[in-house]
């Protein structure tokens, strides 16, 4: 089926994309968008040098949009009447809050999200928000309500929603009004998950990685993380978006494969794309060092290509984006800390107990930076963790966050950065 769906840009046309009768996608940038020289593009894969891009580079990039869960992709379905299989057609329904800067629209529809446009939020009580959350714990594909009208689509596979905050107030927006916070209600399976992503959020933040701010709130009986949007800020007292991708969206890659075991982007091509990308190569090299090595240190299992994203400003200005979805697999049982597996290696190895000088060695390499600076960095953070840890579990402790995984998180965070420690000596 024939079709076109149009990008918006904070009320600015960017571009748009058609599908053929044979479904095949192409994007195309504004002649205007191009000419400007505050203009930033879609993808860095998807360069504003040229005008168009074909369906190889385009549909992966929308699949990155949307969620790695079948089961939301199905109801979608279900709902607006179009197949799970196609990242155009779910867009069409979806894309007008996403990750990044930019909306998508039916070209029939495009002109409400172009200029400044009214502000329009359908406001939810605390009690709306419970209900949602319980809903969502119950079934994973609850992101929305059948009645909602705004929508939004974020990637992933945890259950969520996206909801505007302002004045202390939640709601659903819709139009031009963006959504400005994510809440995750626990993950089955592992109790206490929301207490460990806030608790290691915060520790990496105090280690002076720059991360997406989180609380954990009570909304009635249901318990949420609330993660502050990195990609949302306000504009002359307005509220914008913000542009960003993930590493596998600016690689050109296919969500489906993020993980590096599963032929997705290793280490190596992260750190390439942050020396071509970033405008401050060097210190964004260092900050995803330190984040490799705090994944080690805490166990975070899940640090794949697509928990790292790069902020794609005006003119070219790209920066690696705030850490977000960090979370330690130590508290749980069945996790032995030597024989968990990081998402990307260090080096060739990914198993943590088997990590040794040399793998931070290659992996310094790898990256483009000094052996020695690497290794001081990873020194550094197995050495502050245990007090950084401290002082974070601590403060949650006085918030009232009482969930019995802060007590074992701390403790086998603890341990396991003595070890990293002991094996960093040589």
């Amino acid at each position: 089926m024939n079709g076109r769906l149009i990008a918006v840009a904070n009320g600015r046309l960017l571009g748009e994309i058609t599908r053929d009768a044979k479904g095949r996608l192409r994007f195309t940038y504004d002649a205007a968008w191009r000419a400007d020289d505050t203009a930033y593009p879609l993808s860095l894969s998807m360069p504003l040098t040229a005008a168009e891009h074909g369906h190889d580079r385009i549909e992966p990039w929308l699949w990155g949009l949307l969620p790695d869960n079948e089961n939301v992709l199905a109801r979608w379905a279900r709902r607006f009447q179009v197949s799970a299989r196609s990242a155009f057609s779910l867009l069409r329904a979806t894309g007008q809050d996403c990750p990044g800067g930019v909306q998508f629209a039916r070209a029939e529809r495009a002109g409400r999200l172009l200029g400044a446009g009214p502000r329009e939020v359908d406001w939810l009580t605390t009690a709306n928000v419970e209900t949602r959350l319980r809903t969502l714990r119950s079934d994973n594909s609850a992101w929305r309500l059948e009645e909602d009208v705004g929508q939004f689509s974020l990637a992933g596979a945890q259950a969520k929603t996206a909801l505007l905050l302002e004045s202390r107030r939640w709601g659903i927006p819709r139009g031009v009004t963006p959504t400005t916070h994510i809440l995750k209600p626990p993950i089955p399976g592992f109790p206490g998950h929301c207490e460990n992503e806030h608790i290691c959020l915060a520790v990496a933040g105090a280690l002076g990685i720059p991360v997406a701010r989180s609380r954990v709130c009570r909304f009635g009986e249901e318990t949420a993380i609330v993660v502050e949007r990195y990609d949302r800020t306000k504009v002359g007292g307005r509220l914008a978006r913000l542009h960003q991708e993930d590493l596998c969206q600016a690689l050109g890659r296919s969500p489906l494969n993020k993980y590096e075991s599963e032929g997705g982007p290793g280490c190596r091509d992260i750190g390439g794309a942050v020396r071509s990308y970033c405008n401050r190569p060097g210190e964004d090299l260092r900050t995803f060092v330190k984040a490799i090595a705090l994944n080690r240190v805490l166990g975070g299992t899940d640090a794949h290509a697509r928990n790292f994203s790069l902020l794609i400003g005006a003119a070219g200005n790209v920066r690696l984006a705030p850490l977000y979805d960090l979370a330690s697999a130590l508290p749980y049982p069945g996790h032995y800390a030597p024989r968990l597996k990081l998402a990307m290696k260090v080096g060739g190895e990914a198993r943590l107990g088997y990590i040794r000088i040399r793998h931070w060695e290659r992996f310094a390499a790898e990256v483009g930076l000094p052996s020695e600076e690497v290794l001081g960095i990873c020194q550094s953070v197995a050495a502050e963790v245990p007090d950084r840890l401290a002082d974070v579990v601590a403060a949650a402790r006085s918030e009232g966050l009482d969930h019995p995984v802060v007590g074992r998180l701390h403790q086998t965070v603890t341990k396991q950065a003595k070890a990293c420690v002991a094996g960093l000596r040589g």
